[in-house]
This record gives C-alpha cells, sequence and structure tokens, in this order.
C-alpha cells in the first residue's frame, strides 16, 4: 500500500510539472519584484494574464480613485461636471470622445499623481482594479471608452520592436499616447449599478510595488 501511494504522488508531481511546463504565456525575466505573465505571440498585449510578487517586496495599494470635478459649467454632480477642462479645453471633447474615456483620463492622471506621491510611478503598477457606471441614457458601460482612456496610460509600447504603439482619441486618428508606458497590469473591469459619488463613471484602484533599491 505504502509503495502505491508514493507512486501516486510521484505520478501527480510529473504531471504536474508537464503541465506547468506546457504553459503558453511567457514572463518577465526573474530578479524583479514583480513578473507579469503574458500571453505568448503578441507584441501589444493590453493586459497580463496575471503577475507574480517576488518576497518581500513592497506593495502599495490605493484606494479606490475617480474622476475630478473641474468642469464648473456643468451642473454638480452630472457626469460632465466630471472633464478635466485642462485636458479638454472649456470640456469640449473631441469627436467620438466619450464622457467615459474622459473621465477615465482624468481618473488615471489622479492615479499617477497618487503614486509619484508615495515615490512610484506607473510603470510600477502590477494589478488594476476597474468600476464602470452606464453613462446617462446608455444600457450599459462604455468598455471601449474606458480601454482607449486606458491605453494613453497603460500597454502602449510594442514588446517585440520597443516602439510607441499609437492611440485613438475618439475617433481620431491614432496619435501619441499620453504616457508612454510599457506595464501591462493584470486588470478585470466590470459594470456596478452605481458609484459612490454622483456623476462618476469610472472608479479605479491599482496595487504597485517598489522597485528593488527604492
Amino acid at each position: 500500500m505504502k509503495t502505491t501511494i508514493t507512486l501516486a504522488v510521484t505520478t501527480l508531481a510529473v504531471l504536474a510539472l508537464t503541465s506547468c511546463s506546457a504553459e503558453p504565456a511567457e514572463s518577465a525575466p526573474t530578479g524583479a519584484p514583480s513578473t507579469s505573465v503574458l500571453e505568448a505571440g503578441q507584441a501589444n498585449p493590453m493586459i497580463a494574464q496575471g503577475v507574480t510578487i517576488a518576497a518581500d517586496t513592497a506593495v502599495y495599494k490605493t484606494s479606490g480613485l475617480g474622476p475630478t470635478a473641474t468642469n464648473k459649467a456643468a451642473p454638480t454632480g452630472s457626469p460632465e461636471s466630471f472633464i478635466d477642462t485642462q485636458q479638454f479645453a472649456d470640456a469640449k471633447l473631441p469627436a467620438g470622445v466619450t464622457v467615459t474615456e474622459a473621465q477615465g483620463m482624468s481618473v488615471l492622471a489622479r492615479i499617477r499623481e497618487n503614486l509619484e506621491a508615495q515615490g512610484l510611478t506607473l510603470d510600477d503598477v502590477i494589478t488594476m482594479r476597474v468600476f464602470l457606471d452606464n453613462a446617462p441614457g446608455a444600457d450599459r458601460a462604455d468598455y471601449a471608452g474606458w480601454n482607449r482612456a486606458y491605453r494613453q496610460f497603460f500597454a502602449n509600447t510594442n514588446l517585440t520592436t520597443g516602439d510607441t504603439e499609437l492611440v485613438p482619441l475618439g475617433t481620431a486618428a491614432p496619435a501619441a499616447p499620453l504616457v508612454r508606458n510599457a506595464a501591462r497590469p493584470s486588470r478585470f473591469a466590470l459594470e456596478v449599478a452605481s458609484l459612490p459619488v454622483a456623476g462618476w463613471l469610472v472608479e479605479v484602484e491599482v496595487d504597485a510595488v517598489y522597485p528593488a533599491g527604492r
């Protein structure tokens, strides 16, 4: 009986190792504080399949952040009041830019400021959680608008050539992103019934790791 159990455990271990070696994903080099697992064969993936964190790595977690209400011309608590008037003069959105897209850009700018206050950058982000609400009159969240905003700050380099990937703003021709960043965090984005601040369509929280020696 003991011999049978030993053989069974050994067989399971071999199967597990074989399964792991067949994993099609690619990982970043070891030795880093975190390792993103990326789908093999993709030069410009949007997100990681997952991430590993080295032992004793310091991790910083933000709270959920939403856009800033800078558009004083719009009614208080309306989605339009959260359009960043520094990014979009007089809150005039270019062709095809949605309010969700504009809010997403505002949120990610706030995330960047939050990280920089802690000695971190967007490059250090490893995980992102995104909550989206429907724009008034819409029957679902604007995932396409959110993804365009995301690409302005993340996942906008070609992993094969190192070149910057151009990113569309609304329906405009793709152009250089606001922030060049090779980071591909693991991420979920989901639609919720409502967000805690009236007018918010986007809320984001991230985890970031401190690079070695920082």
